[in-house]
């Protein structure tokens, strides 16, 4: 907030609407190693009224009149926490890029790590651990678009008095405006009122909600490699670590657990956030509140999940052998390579589909039963068969895909 109003007493003064000597006396001062935080609390405990008790500090030690020249609170509030954002962002970026690169590694790394993909909890196909690293490091990539996207609308600040017609200001309001915002490396809105309009933080709100919702996935993935009877992937676990108070085998992935927990409590401020973009008339003062814990608890949150995902995948532990063990559990995983492979005999598709759903559904050995299918055995040898059989010929473009995202640019 200092350094808000340091930037509109130099826009007061370049226009000519006060001394420059007052400028620089003000621009000087505006610093707390001056305006002390315990006299600016002192203030407020008489006056009730947190801005003007910095103003009031601002304006004893630098014994200038014309501090807050023109300028209503929101004028600095807005401003001020849109430098805050634009700090938060350049944290969050990097923590999404170390991320993204955090995955990519991991994609490189098992492009032919092959496992079983599951759908609707159940087996489906072959696919590779990398595939599914690379589909993660891609969704991170697009919020690093969204953000760089969103700065524009984000990244704002105003300075037009109580209500927006910058009157107070004069004929120089929108040059004042203008310079002010240079200055401080943000944008400029063309209209607003006595406050931006909150639009500008419900959509910065939701995009680290949706950010959490990926994380949490991400998250909820290992967790669920990690269980007993997958035992895929794992957190790691350190050699003196206790899993549980009681069950002294227990390695329970807590850092992910907590990371789902923290990713819930980030997408419950976008209630409150939206409820802040429905103010009376100019503005009322129930958004005020609201944001003070809103804006620095989603930032602090989201960074924290973050840089916690990024040290999970950085140290994630992953048992090629354990998938290859349970693609193996069910050779039912094949049939639809199966019948693509009657198909492109010249069955009929749906017919395929039928007959090799109704020999899927039989006891004994897959292969043994396709063999004992005469419509199968007209089309198909016992080597074709074999070969439809083999997960690792069901692969399609699973490490050209991976290959594609490690070229990506962002």
């Amino acid at each position: 907030m200092l350094d808000v109003e340091a930037a509109l007493a130099s826009a007061l003064a370049k226009t000519g609407n006060i001394p420059k000597k007052e400028a620089e006396k003000i621009s000087k001062k505006a610093d707390i190693k001056y305006v002390k935080i315990s006299r600016v609390k002192e203030i407020e405990s008489e006056i009730q009224h947190d801005i003007m008790a910095m103003v009031k500090a601002l304006t004893e030690v630098s014994n200038s009149r014309y501090v807050h020249f023109g300028a209503t609170s929101y004028d600095i509030v807005d401003t001020a926490t849109a430098l805050q954002l634009k700090d938060s962002v350049k944290i969050l970026e990097k923590d999404l890029i170390e991320l993204r690169k955090s995955l990519l590694k991991l994609a490189e790394k098992h492009k032919e790590t092959i496992m079983l993909g599951r759908t609707h909890g159940q087996s489906a196909v072959p696919i590779t651990f990398g595939l599914k690293m690379a589909v993660f490091a891609m969704e991170i990539g697009r919020h690093i678009e969204r953000i760089n996207e969103a700065k524009k609308r984000i990244f704002v600040g105003k300075m037009t008095g109580a209500v927006g017609t910058g009157a107070s200001f004069g004929k120089d309001a929108l040059e004042i405006q203008k310079i002010v915002m240079n200055d401080l490396g943000l944008n400029t809105t063309n209209a607003t009122t006595q406050i931006l309009q909150r639009d500008r933080h419900a959509e910065f709100v939701c995009l680290l909600a949706n950010i959490a919702s990926s994380v949490e996935k991400f998250a909820t993935e290992i967790r669920n490699l990690q269980r007993t009877e997958i035992n895929e992937a794992a957190e790691s676990f350190g050699k003196m670590q206790v899993g549980s108070s009681t069950m002294a085998h227990k390695k329970n992935p807590v850092t992910c657990e907590k990371i789902c927990g923290l990713a819930r409590i980030i997408r419950c401020f976008v209630i409150p956030c939206f409820e802040s973009s429905v103010l009376w008339h100019e503005r009322d003062l129930t958004n005020s509140s609201s944001e003070r814990f809103v804006l620095p608890h989603v930032c602090v949150l989201t960074d924290e999940i973050l840089q916690d995902m990024k040290n999970v995948f950085d140290n994630l532990t992953v048992y090629p052998e354990n998938m290859r063990r349970n693609l193996e559990k069910s050779d039912r995983i094949m049939a639809e390579s199966v019948m693509i492979a009657l198909t492109k005999k010249g069955m009929n598709r749906q017919k395929a589909h039928e007959l090799v759903r109704k020999c899927s559904m039989g006891k004994g050995a897959f292969k043994d039963i396709l063999l004992r299918e005469k419509e199968i055995r007209k089309l198909l040898s016992e080597k074709e068969i074999n070969d439809a059989l083999k997960p690792e010929k069901y692969l399609g473009c699973s490490e050209k895909i991976v290959e594609n995202c490690m070229k990506e640019k962002i």
